[in-house]
């Protein structure tokens, strides 16, 4: 059976819902079987009453009144038994508890009928009109119990109900009757207060869950005004029957326009990949399955904005789907964090271009095509030269503006070709893939080097720096990116070794170059401890009195198998590798016993490298090492090379003052090789300028300008009340020249190599601190052997002679006898070469003379048969 059901907006029901679908009327019948165990009390006690009490013979006499009066009874039980079960819902569906309850009421109502016809036509003898009254009053109040329940009209129709029984039988006069009528009253009043109470008890729990609900909308509007979330519904065919305001307003339309609009209307369709989220919603509506926290876009125009939906689908109180219900929240500026911590992930800060992590991503994906296979590649590792001088001088934030300007030129230069990506500092590495012919690179690596040698414009300053590039080249040999990385920072290695402003290739050389670095600096953190590190020591000697005054203490390192690995090869890998820390400690305090041994009179010289400089400890480890030898801190004197001088900072001020007032001498090692910064001369408290052998070799050549060099820089020194020492002298020659400059200390093979500490206590002992110079005269280029004949003119006569020994000075010439110092010549080494010369020395035959100017070793032999001739570069004096 069908019947339209009109239901309150938001019932949960739909018009086209049957009777027993109807939760109204399904709560009454479920109400009415609940109370219906009183009707079957009260009716089998008016039954019994009927049937046992005298004065009514022949009530029940037939089996047809048996059947029906049976029949009704049985309707009563299960009634009762449905009552009974409705209070677990479990067990008995609703919808059967309303059917089973009208055709038990039904059975009821054809039950009485059939009963009193039956009376009627098969006694007609009996009273029937009596009995009938009687018997109709119980079936009519029973029936209009359950009407009055279903009806909620409780009151009148229990009111009338027992009237009708009531006056029934006080108006035939049968005391039967009026007991009956008595017992169904009784029990009619039983139903009533029951009831009532629980009527009282539904309206409280009413009372109770409006309060509730009144409660909860209140939270949710507040929830939704504060912008934390927003609630929808839908109807069972997906069109919008809620949503909140706030979400409306969003979406640039009034609530009225948005109800009755399909949900998805208020979702932007996207394509490609991500449509996921969309896909899915789409299937869970269809599918009738709930969804939690997928991302969809909003239908928001002129805007980007983001969601965050849930929802269930919502059924009534017998299973049937009513449509959606369920919230979201707005994702926008989750969205655009997560934006951001991408953009930080993945991207430089500070100039825009991919970070480390993004370019080795990018560089593993170019080495590799979609299915795998290896394809050729290119990649460039580009460091910025002088860029912490900009930082130490203009500060950091010009820096930083300098960083920028570089990423923008170089993101210019390499278009779409690459991608440039900076690995923090000034380190940038370039990735170009397909990008293999050498001429190719080598065009755009000068293009970079041109651009970034071009001055740079910040804030009103022009600064200029360089940048040297290593370039590694996979071509589709299956090269690892950490492997090519590698090879590019070796060929950048090489590129800074060559003078930096270069790029160089990698080679497989750099790579046995790099495992011979990585084998030293190994071998050299177990040096100390194997005690495979010793220090010899050069002596110092006063110009004046030629007599040492110290010692300058040098390292060397004597490995277990015997080999000897140069200062100049394990220095800077010690330097590199952080190793030269405690490499110098062990130094200083090894030159602080070796003083107290030589005595108070002499002073020993450590070199101390700019990374030891910068460790705070520096002055603490210093008086630790004088106090346990026992000696003077003025018998320590550190030399300080001028690389401190690239960090031009008060730390660096503050230092100095430091390690001055440990009392120890300072030295400036290698002056004029460097950054000499003479403003440092007059701020930093120096003892003694060491100049570098660079200038002191050749010195005493007429043609040389080291000793006008040399001669400024003693000047210098004297006005600044500090020694001097130079530094390599190894001939009489240059001793000689150094001496007349003013020079006030000397230090060189000249005076004495490197020895040990024995050999050194032995020389002091030998000559009571005297030392006498043992050399050559004078320092002569390379020869090349030969034997050629020439014509030698000097005045007016002519020699044959034997040419043996050239350079491109001088000569060894043989066949002329007893030639005076002085002598001057002219050599024919054919008709168009002729040299003037001069006899320098002269023993037997043999004279070496040197030419007036320097000429080219190939024109002087000629086609004349030639040797190499290693011989020693200086000639002892006579």
């Amino acid at each position: 059976m069908k019947r339209a059901i009109v239901r309150p907006e938001n019932s949960g029901a739909s018009s086209d819902e049957s009777l027993f679908e109807s939760p109204e009327f399904v709560t009454r019948l479920t109400r009415v079987a609940q109370l219906w165990h009183y009707v079957l009390v009260s009716r089998v006690l008016v039954y019994f009453a009927c049937a046992f009490f005298p004065g009514l013979p022949g009530f029940f006499d037939r089996p047809s009144q048996w059947l029906c009066l049976g029949l009704g009874i049985l309707c009563d039980l299960v009634l009762t038994v449905i009552g009974q079960l409705s209070r677990t819902r479990r067990q008995v569906p609703p919808r059967y508890i309303a059917l089973w309850c009208t055709v038990s009421m039904l059975l009821i109502a054809l039950g009485t009928l059939a009963t009193s016809i039956a009376m009627f036509v098969s006694s007609p003898s009996i009273d029937v009109a009596r009995y009938l009254d009687a018997f109709a009053a119980i079936r009519i109040g029973t029936i209009l119990v359950a009407a009055a329940a279903v009806a909620i009209a409780r009151p009148a129709f229990f009111a009338f109900a027992g009237a009708t029984a009531l006056g029934g039988a006080i108006g035939k006069g049968s005391m039967p009757f009026a007991f009956a009528a008595m017992i169904f009253l009784f029990l009619l009043i039983v139903m009533v207060r029951e009831d009532v109470r629980h009527q009282r008890r539904t309206e409280r729990a009413n009372r109770k869950t409006i309060s509730d609900q009144q409660r909860a909308l209140n939270l949710v509007r507040d929830f939704e005004r504060a912008g934390r979330g927003w609630f929808w519904e839908t109807d069972r065919h997906g069109q919008l029957v809620y949503i909140s305001p706030t979400v409306a307003a969003k979406l640039g339309r009034s609530v009225s326009q948005l109800l009755g609009r399909p949900f998805t209307d208020i979702i932007q369709k996207r394509v490609g990949n991500d449509e996921s989220e969309e896909r899915t919603l789409g299937f869970s509506l269809s599918s009738r399955t709930p969804f939690k926290e997928l991302t969809v876009q909003a239908a928001v125009h002129g805007e980007e904005r983001w969601w965050s939906i849930s929802g269930h689908p919502i059924s009534n109180e017998l299973g049937n789907f009513q449509g959606f219900r369920g919230s979201g929240t707005d994702l926008t500026e989750k969205k655009k964090s997560e934006r951001e911590i991408n953009q930080l992930a993945r991207y430089d800060v500070l100039t825009g271009l991919a970070n480390r992590l993004h370019i080795t991503d990018l560089l593993e994906r170019a080495l590799k095509t979609h299915i795998g296979q290896p394809q050729p590649c290119a990649m460039m590792l580009m460091d910025l030269d002088r860029f912490k001088a900009v930082n130490d001088t203009l500060g950091h934030p010009v820096g930083d503006q300098l960083l920028q300007q570089v990423a923008a030129r170089l993101t210019q230069i390499i278009g779409d070709r690459g991608q440039v990506g900076r690995l923090g500092g000034d380190e940038f590495q370039i990735v170009l893939p397909q990008i293999t012919h050498a001429d190719k690179l080598a065009n755009i690596a000068n293009a970079i080097i041109l651009s970034i040698a071009k001055p740079f414009a910040i804030e009103g300053e022009q600064v200029r720096v360089g940048s040297s590039i290593g370039i590694a080249v996979s071509a589709g040999a299956g090269v690892s990116a950490s492997a090519l990385v590698r090879n590019a920072d070796l060929a950048l290695y090489a590129a800074k070794d060559a003078g930096r402003g270069v790029y160089r290739f990698y080679a497989d050389a750099m790579h046995n170059q790099a495992s011979e670095r990585k084998a030293i600096e190994d071998a050299l953190r177990d040096a100390l401890a194997k005690d495979e590190l010793k220090l010899v020591y050069q002596p110092i000697v006063d110009v004046a009195s030629e007599r040492i005054s110290g010692f300058e203490a040098l390292i060397r390192w004597q490995r277990g198998s015997g080999d000897a690995i140069s200062p100049a090869k394990f220095i800077p890998i010690a330097e590199e590798s952080n190793l030269i820390i405690p490499i110098g400690e062990w130094i200083i305090r090894s030159a602080c016993a070796a003083i107290a041994e030589l005595g108070p009179g002499y002073r020993v010289a450590v070199n101390v490298s700019p990374r030891q400089f910068g460790n705070d400890k520096l002055p603490a480890t210093i008086m630790s090492a004088v106090s346990a030898a026992g000696i003077r801190p003025e018998q320590l004197e550190l030399e300080i090379t001028e690389g401190v001088f690239l960090d031009e900072s008060p730390e660096n001020l503050e230092m100095f003052q430091r390690l001055k007032r440990t009392g120890v001498r300072l030295a400036l090692d290698d002056f004029g090789t460097g950054y000499s910064a003479l403003g440092y001369l007059k701020k930093a408290p120096f003892d003694k300028i060491k100049i570098d052998q660079s200038f002191v070799r050749g010195a005493a050549d007429r043609s040389s300008m080291n000793a006008a060099i040399i001669s400024s820089i003693v000047g210098l020194a004297a006005a600044l009340k500090m020694e001097t020492t130079a530094e390599g002298v190894e001939t009489h020659d240059d001793l000689d020249l150094i001496r007349g400059l003013g020079c006030s200390h000397v230090q060189g093979y000249i005076y004495g190599k490197p020895m040990t500490l024995a050999q050194a206590l032995a020389l002091l002992r030998a000559g009571d601190g005297r030392v006498v110079a043992e050399g050559y005269k004078s320092a002569r280029e390379p020869r090349s052997r030969t034997f050629r004949q020439i014509q030698v003119a000097s005045g007016s006569h002519r020699y044959e002679a034997i040419i043996r020994n050239v350079s491109t000075r001088g000569a060894l010439i043989e066949g002329l006898w007893n030639v005076p110092q002085g002598t001057q010549f002219r050599l024919e080494f054919g008709p168009d070469l002729i040299l003037d010369a001069e006899a320098r020395w002269s023993e037997a035959n043999r004279v070496g003379v040197q030419f007036a100017q320097a000429v080219e070793i190939s024109a002087l032999i000629g086609g004349a048969g030639t040797a190499p001739a290693p011989r020693s570069r200086i000639e002892r004096a006579a």
